[in-house]
């Protein structure tokens, strides 16, 4: 790749988007390069020198989660080889301007089951407060759960809504155009009984002829000759024409008073015996059934509040200036990725819900690549893109069992085939032709899990999901998708297989202090030759791939990436054996009490641990401890291993602050 040609600013011909590489790229690329050719010759080493043939029931897994690990690390720097940082014109500051006419109409869903209508009603003010032309923009709360106290809530504000005075002025003007349309339709139907008169003189009278006529019977004349056209053949068939046009014009202006109910409610039913694929077909009833037509859809979750300039900042990306023609054209842009970020996140954010790694290094490398993925929540979808892409995977479905036709509604546009509905989605537009962008700029705020059985509900499901769309629609073999686009989408759901690696990593310097079994023959100055200029490197390369980000957010990740292996590997072993999965709504609200019963693993884990450096240090003070140097590695090693799984005892037990 030509790093000059990358970081060359890009920009339509109205210069209304520029990209660039992210800062620090090509110093991550340097090192990144030095760290995959230490790591290869660390792996080389270890596999021609280090292996413990007396062990290989535990230097072949060790050797097999070291190679595990390393492809992770190739994908990981491949992924982030191109990141790059969006500018963009807000909707208002275009170059030429869009005309106000020439806006799209969007529908913002905001997606709900369950949750306080006080959270939701929160959201919705903010939607309906969305700097858009009020003609142009719609609100549908999606109640899945169907709840009395959501639509009470929905008609309540509804009402409020159409109330404001920016209602209320629009509500006027429309009003005025209406009977200006009535006024002329009025004087219209005046001249319909002259029209028959006006003809036969017309046809009658002699360009010399010296007539007189009545004043008032001349004035309708001119009236009625004034409406003539050529290609009309009589008055009466122009003043027809005229009508028919004045009548649908003021239906029209009648549809936009009515139109201008801004807030709406849709509950779709649930009858039994059939799936209902919770936020996917909650989703698809509102496109098919719930009467919405917007040209392009903003999907929040129930508690992420969108701030008024989202749609200013986002619908650009979906129109290019045609300089020919001279107006905004519509390109292949499906959907507009924005970050998720939290408002209630507590100082030290002990369940590493910050995101700052994902929706910033990582999501602007797929970007480079056109892999931006789609998350569910505070995003821009064109629709015609999201129903053509649905309508023909459900066209496949249906070629396999007509059965599915029942299922029309809630199949047709995002995708029902995983618990993690977004990101197949993405895939699915992304294999069709489409194009992503990702806008690294918070537009919208939510909340967070505040409890780890919340916290560990949400982790399951991203990755039984992603698991899901693994088994049933593999990007490594999926037709469309470019080399770039197969190697993102794998990446994200090979990294849910890392709990059984992680298990031997963590299992090893235990097994060592209780049995002295190493499963490397070594670990004197060859191993350190070895290890330590990788591992550094490792460091190094993620240090510069994550410049910017506190340093205590990466540890975090890195944590949790760790302690949560028993639900990576539930995750897989559920989703191998074809366990049912049903989706599980994140709750709100947080869910008080300890949760040390969720994570036994890993406090028999953590209690080993120190269990074994403890009989190290024991047999160091009594004389009986054989190569010191190795339990001195090996208890590196192990406290390494209890600062990465202390995090999820901490989240067990994490109560809030309670104010004074």
């Amino acid at each position: 790749m030509n790093s000059v040609t990358q970081t060359k600013n890009l920009s339509n011909a109205g210069g209304n988007t520029r990209s660039r590489l992210r800062e620090g790229t090509l110093l991550f690329r340097y090192l990144a390069e030095i760290n995959l050719i230490f790591g290869a010759w660390y792996l080389s080493w270890r596999i021609t020198h280090s292996i413990n043939f007396d062990a290989l029931w535990l230097a072949i897994p060790l050797l097999l989660a070291e190679i595990y690990s390393y492809f992770g690390g190739v994908m990981f720097v491949v992924g982030l080889w191109r990141p790059i940082v969006r500018q963009v014109k807000s909707l208002d500051k275009l170059t030429p301007p869009m005309s106000r006419a020439d806006l799209p109409t969007v529908d913002v869903f905001i997606t709900c089951y369950n949750e306080p209508p006080e959270m939701v009603e929160q959201t919705a003010k903010a939607a309906l407060a969305i700097d858009y032309p009020p003609t142009k923009l719609r609100v549908y709360v999606l109640d899945d759960g169907n709840s009395p106290a959501i639509r009470a809530m929905s008609e309540k504000l509804s009402i409020a809504d159409l109330q404001k005075p920016l209602l209320q002025q629009e509500a006027a003007q429309i009003d005025a155009e209406r009977s200006s349309l009535v006024k002329r339709l009025q004087e219209l139907e005046e001249l319909a009984p002259d029209t028959q008169e006006a003809e036969e003189w017309l046809q009658a009278i002699s360009p010399t002829q010296d007539t007189r006529l009545e004043t008032k019977f001349l004035q309708r004349l001119q009236q009625l000759i004034l409406l003539l056209h050529p290609t009309h053949p009589s008055i009466s068939d122009r003043l027809s024409t005229e009508r028919q046009f004045l009548e649908d014009a003021i239906y029209q202006k009648e549809i936009e008073l009515v139109e201008l109910n801004r807030l709406r409610y849709i509950a779709r039913p649930k009858p039994p015996g059939i799936p209902h694929h919770a936020k996917a077909g909650n989703i698809n009833y509102a496109l098919f059934y719930g009467d919405t037509a917007g040209d392009f859809i903003l999907t929040l979750d129930a508690d992420h509040i969108p701030k008024p300039q989202f749609l200013k900042r986002v619908l650009p990306y979906f129109f290019t200036y045609n300089v020919f023609i001279g107006k905004y054209e519509r390109n292949r842009v499906a959907f507009v990725q924005t970050p998720q970020d939290f408002y209630n996140l507590p100082a030290d954010d002990p369940f590493g819900h910050q995101a700052h790694l994902f929706y910033g290094p990582l999501q602007q490398g797929k970007d480079g690549m056109n892999a931006a993925f789609y998350t569910g929540t505070n995003a821009v979808i064109r629709r015609d893109a999201l129903i053509g892409v649905g309508l023909q995977y459900f066209s496949d479905e249906f070629a396999k069992n007509e059965k599915r036709l029942d299922e029309f509604e809630l199949v047709g546009g995002v995708s029902s085939n995983s618990i993690t509905e977004d990101m197949n989605t993405a895939m699915r537009l992304h294999a069709a032709g489409w194009k992503s962008v990702y806008h690294n700029e918070l537009l919208a705020e939510g909340l967070a899990p505040d409890d780890l059985s919340s916290t560990l509900k949400q982790r399951l499901r991203w990755a039984q999901g992603t698991i899901q769309v693994f088994i049933r629609e593999n990007p490594l073999t999926k037709p469309g998708l470019t080399f770039w686009q197969r190697l993102h989408y794998f990446k994200t759901m090979y990294s849910y297989f890392s709990g059984f690696a992680t298990v031997v990593f963590i299992a090893c310097p235990i097994i060592y202090f209780f049995t002295g079994v190493i499963p490397v023959k070594t670990y004197g100055p060859d191993f350190a030759l070895h290890f330590f200029p990788a591992f550094i490197l490792n460091r190094l390369t993620l240090m510069a791939a994550t410049w910017g980000i506190p340093a205590r957010e990466i540890w975090r990740s890195e944590q949790y990436a760790i302690a949560l292996f028993p639900l990576l590997i539930q995750a897989v072993w559920s989703v191998f054996t074809g366990q049912p999965i049903k989706f599980q709504v994140t709750p709100k609200q947080r869910q008080s009490g300890v949760y040390l019963r969720l994570i036994m693993p890993q406090i028999v884990i953590f209690t080993l641990t120190i269990l074994g450096i403890l009989w190290s240090l024991y047999r160091f003070a009594t004389g009986t401890l054989n190569y010191p140097l190795v339990h001195l590695l090996n208890s590196a090693w192990a406290v390494y291993n209890l600062s990465l799984l202390w995090i999820v005892i901490r989240a067990a037990t994490w109560q809030p602050r309670l104010s004074k």
